[in-house]
């Protein structure tokens, strides 16, 4: 499916339906771009109601493509959420956090000086193809019909399933110790930030995300995608 880039000037019946390709800025959450999203839509049409939705949860220190749907394309979201995804980020080793990146506070240390190129390359093999993840108990997944990340912060412990995930390609493109730069690309489901803990764990250590962007969802591309604050503009000026 064709989804018009920013450059090509496209007319949008947000109505009717279409998908727009956005980048997330960092400290937002995938809501709040949607609702910001559907109120400029909403003030600009004169209208009370507005289907939009985001095809793909992004956590609020990630940036990245976000792909939101308005109108009768809220149908396709599943099949958005259905595409192989890819990221680049980094990685600090040495330290672990409850939420697997830096949205908590460390909670344990670990030594590093053990860490070789060798031994980053020698494990960075185990995490390429099928797995078995366990999910952060930080996450959206619900049990008992309450989302774990809720569960976490009032200190419950609950015991999660690990998940099928397929990670196509893990690379570390840049190592400076602690920090390890990587580009991934996987299937839907898999948490980079339990990829960069259990990475972490497998070298002897700890590890947690600080950075992380999504480049891709299947074929639609970061750098085709509308900065926020320009997509809000050409929705008010249209």
């Amino acid at each position: 499916m064709k989804i018009e880039k920013p450059s090509s000037h496209p007319q949008y019946d947000f109505v009717a339906g279409t998908a727009l390709l956005v980048n997330k800025p960092k400290d937002w959450t995938s809501f709040d771009v949607v609702n910001k999203i559907r109120y400029k839509i909403r003030q600009k049409l004169g209208i009370k109601k507005i289907k939009v939705g985001h095809a793909g949860t992004l956590d609020p220190m990630a940036t990245g493509l976000l792909i939101i749907c308005t109108g009768k394309f809220t149908k396709r979201i599943d099949e958005f959420q259905g595409m192989d995804k890819a990221y680049s980020g980094t990685i600090k080793l040495g330290e672990t956090t409850p939420s697997y990146d830096a949205e908590t506070e460390v909670d344990q240390t670990f030594p590093i000086e053990h860490i070789s190129p060798e031994l980053i390359e020698e494990k960075r093999h185990d995490y390429i193809g099928a797995l078995q993840q366990y999910p952060p108990m930080y996450s959206a997944i619900k049990v008992d019909g309450q989302p774990l990340y809720k569960k976490a912060r009032k200190g419950i412990v609950v015991e999660v399933k690990p998940r099928p995930v397929t990670i196509h390609k893990f690379d570390i493109v840049r190592n400076e110790l602690p920090l390890l730069d990587f580009e991934a690309e996987c299937s839907k489901g898999t948490y980079i930030r339990s990829l960069a803990y259990d990475f972490g764990k497998s070298l002897g250590s700890g590890g947690h995300l600080v950075a992380l962007c999504r480049t891709s969802i299947g074929e639609y591309l970061l750098e085709d995608a509308w900065e926020l604050e320009k997509l809000i503009e050409y929705i008010e000026g249209e």
